[in-house]
């Protein structure tokens, strides 16, 4: 099956950026397609010093939508967003004070992958991070907390994050280098062996500083997989069924409010959007976002926007009127609650409940234009 490859390489255009992200893109474009993917053919999709999130996302949620093998390169830099102290990838416009607005959110890349079948997904990430960054990810993890850096289970992950430049000056991603040399060989090792291989030719720039990234694949036997191929056979009553016992399974053993349990919950939502059910879909993601503010989850968490962003998305595919006053009722007051980081979210929703009530339901694809910002992908 033919792969898919995103080059992605960010850092702010303006003083005080830290890498030279774009200077690693030549070498790289420079490689086969085949032996950037691993595959014997592939796409390549680049993008250099982006300077919209959302643009980014609209390419990452394609490629996270191709059926056959991805794979991410990533070169940048790290910034922790003010209000919410969450790491970012820093894009072209990203300033301290306006991260938040535009640089890239990281739960972004763990969201629009985590459809993906089981093993399907790489990432080479050569990662600088500021000082504030740094100090929070050398900080010992929270409990029940992911790694900030965190990609989902089913990805596998290598690459570094070096600390703030030790002189004045901008660095090179001298990792992503050393792998693109490597590649230029026209011979694609094994991943964790190319990853070996690369550290190994930093090994006097980097040792003893960088934090090294590596996340093998999930093994055989991983549920998700199951799940997976369920969906990809067609058969979403089956894929549902194993994903509640799944999600039953994990709030007895780790409690009904739990990440185990609630990751399921997600999954289930998602299955319903993937069978074409969006109405269940958007009163799943409501309910989960409900049950997170319950358990004391603030409502700018990223995983409570996250949920309202997805039920807002598939709120607007849903056709039945009926269906889009009852949910749209309800979403107007999450909403209220959890505006999100797009401007004018609740108003959308009241707009098109207006509009409902004065000429009936409206085509299901009228959101589908402007969706809030981290909906989710249909792949």
């Amino acid at each position: 099956m033919p792969g898919t490859v995103l080059l992605l390489a960010a850092s702010p255009l303006g003083r005080g950026r830290l890498v030279d992200a774009a200077s690693v893109l030549p070498v790289l474009a420079a490689v086969p397609p085949s032996v950037l993917s691993g595959a014997e053919t592939a796409s390549v999709v680049e993008l250099a010093d982006p300077l919209e999130p959302q643009a980014v996302l609209t390419r990452l949620r394609a490629a996270a939508a191709a059926p056959g093998p991805l794979t991410v390169y990533v070169a940048g830099e790290l910034r922790l967003d003010r209000r919410q102290r969450l790491p970012h990838l820093a894009l072209a416009r990203t300033t301290p004070a306006t991260v938040r607005y535009t640089a890239l959110p990281w739960h972004w890349f763990r969201d629009e992958l985590r459809l993906r079948a089981a093993g399907a997904t790489t990432l080479f990430l050569d990662l600088r991070a500021d000082a504030d960054t740094w100090r929070a990810l050398c900080a010992p993890p929270a409990p029940g907390r992911p790694f900030p850096l965190d990609c989902g289970r089913d990805a596998a992950v290598y690459g570094r994050v070096a600390p703030p430049p030790s002189r004045r000056g901008v660095a090179a991603p001298t990792y992503m280098k050393a792998l693109a040399t490597l590649l230029r060989s026209g011979r694609r090792l094994p991943d964790e062996e190319l990853h070996r291989r690369t550290l190994a030719r930093i090994a006097p720039e980097g040792a003893g500083t960088d934090l090294v990234l590596e996340q093998r694949g999930p093994l055989p036997g991983d549920p998700h997989a199951a799940v997976t191929a369920a969906v990809r056979a067609g058969r979403h009553a089956e894929a549902d069924a194993l994903a509640a016992r799944l999600e039953q399974a994990a709030g007895l053993a780790h409690g009904p409010v739990s990440e185990e349990a609630l990751h399921w919950t997600e999954v289930r939502a998602d299955l319903a959007m993937l069978a074409g059910d969006a109405a269940r879909s958007c009163r799943a993601w409501m309910a989960l976002a409900g049950t997170r503010m319950a358990a004391g989850q603030p409502a700018d968490a990223p995983a409570v926007e996250a949920a309202v962003d997805r039920a807002h998305h598939q709120w607007g595919r849903i056709d039945d009127p009926v269906r889009v006053r009852e949910l749209g009722v309800r979403l107007v007051e999450l909403r209220s609650r959890v505006p999100g980081r797009r401007e004018g979210a609740v108003e959308h929703v009241r707009r098109r409940l207006r509009e409902v009530q004065g000429r009936g339901a409206m085509p299901a694809g009228h959101l589908r234009t402007d969706p809030p910002q981290g909906a989710t992908a249909v792949p």
